[in-house]
């Protein structure tokens, strides 16, 4: 097993001990304690490292482990058959336990020089190439490993820069993240301007962490946020859909949304949403506010939430309001309302991608409140047996709750859903049969002589 103090670096950090923390290894991932032990016995260096870490000083429960190491990715994937190493940007090694995974990355050190590439074409041709950036600051490459001290200083923020050894049970502390634990802020690494340009996403986990944690972001952080806001466009659309779906489905979206509102990434996130908001109907703000509320609940609970549900919430405004200025009132299978739903997701999908699934998934969503609130006789069996009625049903409840006016749908729809027979029998008979046409029938040609 190494000694601690013969780490390259390690001298740098303020060490605490045991008794001065409140972490216990009952509280880590079994499979993330045989990562280390493996590691040790191998004859390296291997930490928890990240949000990890600071949940654990937090009381938290983390949701997964990773771990630091001097090992490379290579001789990190000798050591365990379970494992793969994944990336060009950043090159970690996942070690797969089952449904668990446990991300190890390499010490990071400082590149001494940065290959600047002015277009795609050039990245591509990056293959034994350990640094690189783009004309913006932007990290297109980052594989230059170093020693502890300087992987720390490559980390975000100080709160996700704590180290922790089973040597002695240890933590080590190199950017006085302790203070900033204690002082509940979340303070970015070196210079926030650099930093950003570095990764520009840093920029929404920074609003991430302060929606997470109820943690206010220091002013030296968020003063450039704004100015950088563009450098987003940057970031490929399916990292920043997986962003936006990470600060909606953290548990703490209502306090993200209100963030967000309040910040200069609002309009490089979700523009067409905030655009709309300007100018729609009160009820069409609530809702939104409700399906964040309602969305929080369902995860304090251990509920699923769907994607396609919550940019179905995100995209009621801008919808509507095209709707509104077409004169398009009813939400049906109509080429013309398709229409609207298409252009509401092309829209947010030049700033954001939306998966196909997705898109899909919200049209059904919003198609099916029409059928919900104008029911007849022949179609009731048919939308309650729609593979999306549950959550067409969930959205028309967030509508009435929302203020909307739409008759006595939600309470019709939950009696027909949870009644017995007879009262399913009721609600049928009051309901209007559907109006159908009645087809002529050819004439029959004439006989020509």
């Amino acid at each position: 097993m190494p000694e601690l103090a013969e780490l390259p670096g390690v001298g740098s950090a303020r060490i605490i001990s045991r008794e001065e923390h409140s972490i216990s290894r009952k509280d880590i991932s079994p499979n993330a304690l045989k990562v280390l032990s493996r590691l040790s016995k191998a004859g390296f260096h291997g930490f928890l490292v990240g949000g990890g870490v600071r949940d654990l000083l937090l009381g938290k429960k983390p949701k997964d482990f990773d771990v630091a190491t001097n090992a490379t990715p290579e001789e990190v994937k000798n050591l365990f058959r379970n494992s793969r190493i994944i990336g060009r940007r950043f090159r970690i090694v996942h070690v797969r336990f089952g449904r668990e995974i446990i991300e190890v990355t390499t010490f990071r050190g400082a590149p001494e020089t940065h290959i600047t590439v002015k277009d795609k074409s050039t990245r591509r041709n990056l293959k034994n190439v350990n640094a690189a950036q783009n004309e913006d600051g932007l990290m297109v490459r980052d594989n230059v490993y170093g020693r502890i001290d300087e992987d720390a200083k490559r980390r975000d923020f100080t709160i996700n820069a704590l180290y922790y050894t089973t040597e002695g049970f240890k933590l080590l502390d190199f950017c006085n993240a302790i203070s900033d634990l204690k002082g509940c802020q979340i303070r970015m690494i070196g210079d926030p301007q650099e930093r950003y340009r570095e990764d520009p996403v840093r920029m929404l986990r920074a609003l991430r962490f302060s929606a997470k944690l109820s943690f206010r972001i220091s002013d030296e952080t968020a003063a450039p946020v704004e100015s950088l806001s563009d450098l987003l466009s940057g970031i490929s659309p399916a990292r920043l859909f997986d962003e936006l779906i990470k600060l909606f489905s953290s548990g703490y979206s209502q306090s993200a949304y209100k963030l967000l509102r309040k910040s200069g990434l609002k309009n490089a996130l979700l523009a067409p949403t905030f655009l709309a908001l300007e100018q729609c109907q009160p009820e069409e703000t609530r809702l939104l506010e409700l399906a964040f509320s309602n969305t929080d609940a369902r995860i304090a609970l251990e509920k699923s939430v769907t994607p396609y549900f919550l940019f179905a919430a995100l995209l009621w405004p801008p919808l509507r309001l095209t709707m509104r200025q077409t004169g398009c009132k009813l939400l049906d299978s109509s080429p013309r309302f398709l229409d609207l739903a298409n252009k509401a997701l092309a829209e947010q999908s030049q700033f954001t991608s939306i998966p196909k699934r997705i898109g899909y998934a919200c049209r059904e969503i919003w198609e099916l409140q029409g059928r919900l609130t104008a029911r007849d006789r022949q179609t009731v069996d048919a939308t309650l047996n729609h593979p999306r009625f549950r959550a067409a049903y969930d959205f028309l409840l967030l509508r009435e709750a929302a203020g909307e006016e739409l008759g006595d749908s939600g309470e019709w729809w939950t009696v027909y859903q949870f009644g017995d027979d007879t009262q399913r029998k009721e609600l049928i008979e009051d309901l209007p049969r559907a109006i159908r046409r009645r087809r002529r029938k050819p004439r029959a040609a004439k006989n020509k002589s």
